[in-house]
């Protein structure tokens, strides 16, 4: 299993698509190729942009689909950024139907 650490990636507030972009094609698409678990652990981020959750996650996905879905974790995420998570994953469900 790999694990990112967010606020050392983007600081407080993730909103750069740029990092998440670097992030989705250097580590977890080879990651998800390999069907290899990737973590990423939003300890000490306070918040994300939608647009940054769906730079990270939303090509995986299209990509991958199912091994996205049960290969892909989020650890401490606050509500919000939980709210914001869960709005991509919908979002990205419903395109792939």
């Amino acid at each position: 299993m790999i694990t990112i650490r967010m606020s050392q990636e983007n600081g407080k507030f993730a909103e750069n698509k740029d990092i998440a972009k670097r992030l989705r094609e250097e580590v977890l698409l080879p990651a998800l190729k390999e069907e290899k678990s990737v973590t990423f652990d939003f300890q000490d981020v306070s918040g994300v942009t939608q647009s940054f959750i769906h730079a990270l996650v939303s090509d995986a996905i299209r990509q991958y689909g199912e091994i996205a879905f049960d290969n892909i974790f989020f650890k401490n995420a606050n509500p919000d950024i939980q709210e914001i998570i869960t709005i991509v994953y919908n979002y990205m469900q419903e395109a792939l139907n």
